[in-house]
């Protein structure tokens, strides 16, 4: 890895200050030196990218392009500086000049760009593909609100705009070489000219995508990769006869409504306009990247036909799979190829991740709504469709059932699932639960006829950034003991395990707990002005507020241990902290219930000073990555509670792994691989299994049954009735019980609840026996390098993409 000099940064620091702002260093603010660093690392990571791109030219080889709707990558500078082994040197010349890193990086603000999991995962698999010298290339909106900004007011979340280029568009390059147009609504009218049929446009909308590229380094490597963001222009609607007669508000509308593609991630869908702008994005990201790459691939190779041997697209979850009909069209309409050939070439080149089982969140779209506003897509869909019909009749023809459910158009819908199966070459799941669940249950037929196509790659996290960036304790205490090959093998932190019976290694592993807790008892003061007790046990459950997560499980345990309490306020209990992060979904109501519950049970617990000795409860808002990067390392109990089967993975559950935490979970998504690596007695698994969630379901889930057979769980869902400072939540009592529409919560909290109480209390039994429970912690630590994005990311090159890095 090349190691730039400090002349060379301090020379560019200077000229990038005078450049963009016309000062020098000693007229220079905190803002402008972190805006003039970040541009400097950029820019060095620009010389990178290019001679990376010349080696891959030379040697012709495979590439990747990763989509998504959503990459949640954090703040760049510091783990830029990391990567790039330039942290000591930049902080030395900043103290020289009087400035303080650390202080820099709060100027730099979250990019609005992601929202969970979904997010995290790809922003974790473009840093692990750069740090192993993989070719590839993210595309993504970008989205000049985010999400949204999460704030609580009484209890009650309230949705702000996220606004973050202003600091977070120092690391974002304008691509004004080139664009691309996206076409929308009009009308599609076929003609057959030399046997071959032509398609022409009328009356369509166009839209304007416009690139920016933001940086992807690699950890000790000179490759360099690009997240290429899209961002929505209008290109010729702006209306100026009505600009000219004063009615400026008519003479924008048209503009800002083709913006309205990248304003904000995710918008609201309980309308049609929402729906619309949902389905909008999701083309218009698919035809931008397309566009994209096919342009990319003429310039290096003159041709189309070889698309599927150097190139490799996978699209994350079902939001782009409408890049299927859209590759059939290009290859089609503007590459005049056959649609056999479009079809293979298109099923050779594309794969598609399978992110969830949830039925809700297996995408489908109205035919009328796609009809509308992609005519030609629409037209390809009915054909793939229809086409597909008569291969599954043949199949089954004594089962019209089977190709209904199959079929990519079936009651009026357009079926996403379907079509990202039918379209790819491989399906994969993202743990061996989740995987085995596609296979048997959810795309059961579909594996019956393509066995071949299914497979399973576990999610894995960027293990540099979530350990040795965000605790560096740790990392310290880690390369004394084992070395620093785990950084790049992570895989060798196995070694650590040789120092389970140290008892010196035992107590400086507690003794940087203790220290990640009091870090983030500051940041939360300094957020809330609330102190939290550092010595405290810290139960943690921070990932988005959805009803399968189960927050109101952990809820239930609070409540019990609130009415003991104040029954007898002496009461023998270990000190618990419980700290939560989520944001709930805007039009997600009983998730915002769930928020609200948690808000009032801290504001009464508040008030009660005898009980908060002993139960507190701390609501973490605007939950983000900065925010993670404090709070993981704190963590010692980590809950990953979700009703079995329903989890399709969860990464949280490795980052706090990874961190020491000791997992509180069921047998649910990656907590099972986890408990296999990690051994039974290191973690704690509790609660029915997937085969025996299935039961209950098909015998009838009672929850009356658990009510009156359990005092300690009858108490707190009548607790509920009363409420907390003065707040009823009887409505969340009547969910669990009996539910809004006649089915009780469909996540069956009561049904686990005992066994989840019985464990907690084994862990707060071990707890006190401080050597036992750190033992348990190295132990998690030791077996979390499986979980390394670096080993997702070269399984899917060597089994999915048929890639190679570039040495």
């Amino acid at each position: 890895m090349k190691q730039h000099t400090r002349e060379e940064l301090l020379k560019a620091l200077e000229d990038n200050l005078s450049r963009y702002y016309l000062v020098s260093f000693q007229e220079a603010n905190e803002e402008q030196m972190y805006g003039a660093l970040s541009r400097t690392i950029r820019d060095l990571l620009l010389i990178q990218k290019k001679e990376f791109r010349k080696k891959a030219r030379q040697v012709q080889t495979k590439r990747v392009y990763y989509l998504c709707m959503e990459f949640l990558v954090g703040r760049s500078l510091k783990n830029n500086l990391y990567n790039m082994n330039l942290q000591d040197e930049a902080a030395a010349i900043l103290k020289e000049k009087g400035f303080e890193l650390e202080k820099l990086y709060d100027y730099e603000p979250d990019p609005g760009l992601g929202n969970g999991g979904l997010g995290r995962l790809a922003a974790c698999y473009m840093d692990a593909l750069t740090s192993q010298d993989y070719l590839a290339e993210g595309f993504c909106i970008r989205y000049e609100y985010g999400l949204f900004k999460q704030k609580i007011v009484d209890g009650w979340q309230r949705e702000m705009p996220d606004v973050w280029l202003p600091g977070g568009g120092v690391w974002l390059l304008f691509r004004n070489d080139f664009s691309f147009e996206v076409k929308f609504g009009g009308t599609v009218e076929e003609s057959w000219q030399d046997e071959r049929l032509k398609i022409k446009y009328n009356n369509y909308d166009s839209v304007e995508a416009v690139p920016y590229d933001l940086m992807i380094s690699g950890a000790d490597t000179d490759t360099a990769n690009t997240l290429r963001l899209w961002r929505a222009r209008d290109i010729e609607n702006f209306d100026m006869v009505s600009f000219e007669n004063g009615d400026y508000t008519k003479a924008m509308s048209e503009s800002t409504s083709a913006e309205l593609i990248s304003k904000v991630l995710y918008p609201a869908d309980k309308h049609i306009e929402g729906k619309t702008l949902r389905l909008k994005q999701q083309y218009f990201l698919v035809s931008a990247s397309l566009q994209n790459i096919f342009r990319t691939h003429m310039i290096n190779f003159g041709t189309i036909d070889n698309l599927s041997e150097k190139v490799a697209i996978h699209i994350n979850d079902t939001h782009p799979v409408l890049i299927i009909p859209e590759m059939m069209r290009m290859l089609m309409d503007e590459y005049s190829y056959t649609w056999e050939k479009a079809f293979d070439m298109t099923t050779k080149t594309i794969a598609y991740t399978n992110h969830t089982i949830m039925v809700e969140a297996l995408e489908k779209w109205s035919e009328e709504l796609m009809r509308k506003n992609l005519p030609r897509i629409y037209v390809i869909i009915k054909e793939l469709d229809k086409r597909f019909r008569v291969k599954l009749k043949e199949r089954f023809h004594d089962r019209a059932h089977l190709v209904e459910r199959m079929a990519i158009l079936s009651g009026g819908m357009v079926n996403m699932p379907n079509m990202g199966i039918l379209g790819s070459h491989s399906v994969n799941g993202v743990s061996a639960l989740h995987s085995e669940i596609l296979k048997t249950d959810v795309f059961g037929d579909f594996y019956e006829i393509w066995p071949g196509k299914f497979r399973n790659v576990t999610n894995g996290i960027a293990h540099r950034r979530w350990l040795c960036q965000a605790n560096p304790a740790l990392t310290a205490l880690l390369d004394q003991c084992i070395g620093k090959e785990y950084k790049k093998n992570a895989q060798a932190l196995k070694d650590f395990e040789r120092y389970k019976n140290d008892s010196a290694v035992l107590q400086k592993l507690e003794g940087i707990k203790t220290g990640n807790k009091k870090r983030l008892v500051d940041l939360v003061q300094k957020r809330t002005g609330e102190r939290i007790d550092p010595y405290s046990v810290f139960v943690v459950q921070a990932k988005r507020l959805h009803e399968y997560k189960r927050q109101l499980l952990n809820v239930l345990r609070i409540i019990t241990l609130y009415l003991e309490l104040k029954e007898e306020p002496h009461k023998a209990m270990l000190p618990q902290t419980f700290l939560f992060a989520a944001k709930a979904a805007p039009g997600y109501e009983i998730a915002k219930e769930i928020i609200k519950l948690i808000y009032y049970i801290s504001q009464d617990i508040n008030h009660h000073p005898e009980i908060k000795e002993k139960l507190n409860v701390v609501f973490l808002e605007n939950y983000c990555v900065t925010l993670a990067e404090t709070l993981i390392p704190a963590v010692e109990i980590s809950e990953q509670i979700s009703l079995a089967g329903k989890e399709a993975s969860g990464t949280g559950n490795m980052k706090m792994m990874i961190n020491g935490a000791l997992t509180i979970g069921t047998m649910d998504g990656a907590n099972i691989e986890m408990y296999d690596a990690v051994g039974a007695e290191n973690i704690f698994i509790f609660g029915m299994k997937e085969q025996e969630v299935y039961q209950l379901k098909q015998n009838g889930y009672n929850p009356q049954e658990y009510y009156f057979k359990n005092e300690r769980l009858k108490r707190a869902v009548d607790f509920l009735q009363v409420g907390f400072a003065g707040q009823s939540f009887a409505h969340i009592a009547q969910y669990l019980l009996t539910g809004y529409g006649g089915a009780p919560d469909p996540y069956m909290c009561l049904a686990d609840y005992e066994d989840y109480m019985a464990v907690h209390d084994q862990m707060s039994v071990l707890y006190e026996n401080r050597e036992q429970w750190n033992q348990k912690s190295l132990m998690n630590i030791a077996a979390a390098g499986y979980f390394s994005a670096d080993r997702s990311v070269r399984q899917y090159a060597t089994d999915i993409w048929g890639i190679e890095p570039i040495k």
